[in-house]
């Protein structure tokens, strides 16, 4: 059966989106090295901040600067890259996204960097944290997607999601129900939030879906304001976690075994065993 590397690159990004970037194509470039056939880059990867989010994406939709560099990326190391999130100022059909808002868009790039699927957050972080931000309202500055996305990719038909999608198994279910055997989720956890549910909420979305999870996170100190939780980590289908980074920028690698996700899914063969109608998205 097929064994599939992969890589989740953990960063720290700040307000300098120039140097994102360039962090980015480091870390990508040793995820290319170590053999990687994809490599997953976190939530707001470019951008951290959300109050320019409005001005990137302006500047996205002028020049391409975050498109363009996934796609050369992507094909200058021969690898599927998911880009994390970028702001855009256009839906998936066509249209401007109204009012000081972007979509947070997670976009994935086959080897020769062409742009092969799309996915717009639905699920907004507008919560309370006892942290020194206190407050998120991501809707203030973001319009929620509406459509799951499963798209073929090097480990099987993936499913796209973002962060704070996680807290919403039905997302999930309806993406193993379109075939997925793998998630990515790309993610800015804060670090309360992160040290009481990061690795619970990814463990349980891989054992109640039979499915592998890669979940790169923002990992470290930001601003007086702003720290993430780290943990990037890998996650198979039986639960196990198979590598993780506890904090600081780097790349974790694992090899995803389809015949393993296989043996799991036929020893205990869930869909089989439901009795409940399937939870849909509306």
């Amino acid at each position: 059966m097929t064994v599939v590397r992969v890589a989740a690159v953990q960063m720290v990004s700040t307000f300098d989106v120039e140097a994102n970037l360039r962090s980015a194509e480091q870390l990508l470039t040793q995820a290319a090295d170590q053999g990687a056939s994809m490599a997953v880059l976190p939530e707001n990867f470019a951008v951290l901040d959300s109050d320019n989010l409005m001005r990137w994406g302006e500047e996205e939709r002028k020049t391409r600067l975050f498109s363009q560099f996934l796609s050369q990326q992507a094909r200058k190391l021969g690898m599927q890259i998911v880009g994390g999130t970028i702001p855009l100022r256009e839906r998936m059909d066509g249209s401007g996204v109204t009012g000081n808002r972007v979509t947070a868009s997670s976009l994935l790039f086959d080897e020769q960097g062409e742009l092969q699927a799309r996915y717009d957050k639905i699920h907004l972080f507008d919560v309370s944290v006892q942290d020194q931000q206190g407050q998120y309202l991501e809707s203030r500055v973001i319009e929620p997607g509406t459509k799951t996305v499963a798209t073929p990719s090097a480990c099987g038909l993936l499913g796209l999601s973002v962060c704070y999608d996680l807290r919403f198994p039905e997302l999930y279910q309806a993406l193993t129900h379109e075939g997925c055997v793998a998630f990515t989720v790309p993610s800015a956890f804060t670090y309360r939030t992160g040290q009481a549910h990061w690795e619970t909420l990814l463990r349980a979305r891989a054992i109640e879906n039979q499915a592998f999870v890669i979940a790169p996170n923002q990992g470290g100190k930001h601003s007086e304001k702003r720290e993430t939780w780290g943990h990037s980590m890998i996650v198979d289908p039986w639960g196990a976690v198979l590598t993780q980074r506890e904090s600081g920028a780097g790349i974790i690698l694992a090899d995803l075994d389809m015949g393993w996700l296989q043996e799991v899914r036929s020893a205990m063969p869930l869909p089989q065993h439901k009795r409940l109608k399937r939870a849909e998205l509306t």
